[in-house]
């Protein structure tokens, strides 16, 4: 008798852990859809955030790529031979003195050759 009574006992445990389990199901198909909509916005923001980053890398690199950076030191070069052409007018017009125009000018084209020997450089290494 006591192992009828202990398999009764084993029997209505097992069938109130059931009815137990059946009443969360709900609960547990509420916390999965939670879980895919988490999953979901977390993963569409991370995609946003990649697609963002990928753009400013094309950007950068853009900018930054060899063609750039030789038209960049190209209009550098031009901006000191304009302010070259500047100060020799402003010594035309008597705006500045010989020594003053000598020193200046001097700066701008020791500049100006830096960069047109880097160009020449940057040209013929095969950028």
């Amino acid at each position: 008798m006591p192992f009828d009574e202990l398999r009764d006992e084993l029997q209505k445990e097992t069938l109130q852990i059931a009815r137990e389990n059946l009443e969360k199901e709900p609960r547990i198909l509420e916390l999965r859809n939670q879980c895919t909509i988490i999953r979901t916005t977390e993963l569409a923001a991370a995609q946003e955030k990649l697609t963002d980053l990928q753009i400013r890398k094309e950007e950068i690199l853009s900018t930054n790529s060899p063609s750039a950076l030789l038209k960049k030191l190209n209009d550098a070069m031009n901006k000191v031979e304009d302010e070259a052409e500047i100060l020799h007018e402003q010594l035309l017009q008597r705006e500045i003195d010989l020594p003053t125009f000598v020193q200046k000018y001097k700066q701008l084209r020791t500049i100006y050759h830096r960069r047109a020997l880097l160009q020449l450089a940057a040209k013929t290494s095969g950028i």
